[in-house]
């Protein structure tokens, strides 16, 4: 794992949070101090923050989740690209479809129809199509690769939310709410932290802030996919019978059996 010390945050402006008055009171716990009207980021909970984060997404990395990358604020959007494509998973950076999470079923069908599209243009056939019909499709594939950039594969709904900015992703974090998706997510100081599963409070502003912390997750994510690799590649001379089949993720109490894996206690301790 990548080296994180304060110094690094401190440069970063992990710390800075909005101004005084902007500030939510369930914050409180992930406060350090108001000081000349701006609210100050207690460090010492950010750091315990990020690796218990890491921790959870190495875990259940290793164990074959999919994670939702989400970072639809302007200064978030080029790094959710950069740090979901480098370890190969799904993310979403123009804007949140709604529904993408409780209705997934018609995004499926959404996407299939993106898809043939694709194939058609890739196979030339809608160069065969009439200049009217053409027209109307390429249209429709501009507007849903600016809505499907990084969910095109998506087969199935993710199995956990990474997002940047509670407050602007409130849509997302609530239809992973109802699903029972734990969410890991940037909060500052504007956010109410007890909307996420494993808030990490920083700067959700700066683009040196957001890179920070999301690098850091990033090398959490490839340690689960590494150790995952290592896990199939010592049973592949392993006799069927002597192995157990993994138990299926499942949404129900989530959030509570992923913090019993990565600290062996229920989640009511960790509040």
């Amino acid at each position: 794992m990548m080296e994180l010390d304060y110094a690094n945050m401190i440069e970063a402006g992990v710390h800075f949070g909005h101004q005084k008055k902007r500030w939510n009171p369930k914050f409180k716990a992930y406060l350090y101090k108001h000081l000349h009207g701006i609210s100050i980021i207690d460090l010492e909970r950010t750091h315990a923050c990020l690796e218990t984060a890491a921790r959870f997404l190495t875990e259940f990395v290793k164990k074959g989740a999919r994670i939702l990358f989400v970072g639809t604020k302007q200064q978030a959007q080029e790094i959710i690209r950069e740090v979901a494509q480098a370890v190969e998973m799904p993310f979403c950076a123009n804007r949140w479809l709604g529904g993408c999470l409780t209705n997934f079923e018609t995004i499926k069908t959404s996407l299939a129809k993106y898809q043939r599209f694709l194939q058609m243009e890739e196979s030339g056939e809608l160069n065969k199509l009439p200049k009217k019909e053409g027209a109307v499709i390429r249209r429709e594939m501009v507007r849903m690769q600016r809505s499907f950039e990084g969910i095109r594969n998506l087969t199935h709904r993710p199995d956990i939310l990474v997002i940047v900015d509670a407050r602007h992703e409130a849509i997302a974090i609530r239809e992973a709410k109802r699903l029972q998706i734990p969410v890991v997510g940037i909060v500052d100081t504007n956010s109410d932290p007890t909307c996420i599963d494993f808030p990490i409070p920083a700067n959700d502003d700066s683009a040196k802030s957001i890179r920070l912390i999301l690098e850091y997750l990033q090398e959490a994510v490839t340690q689960g996919i590494e150790l995952r690799k290592l896990e199939k590649a010592s049973r592949k001379d392993v006799p069927v019978s002597a192995t157990t089949q993994a138990k299926p993720w499942g949404k129900k109490d989530a959030s509570k059996a992923a913090s019993k894996a990565v600290y062996g206690e229920d989640e009511s301790t960790q509040r």
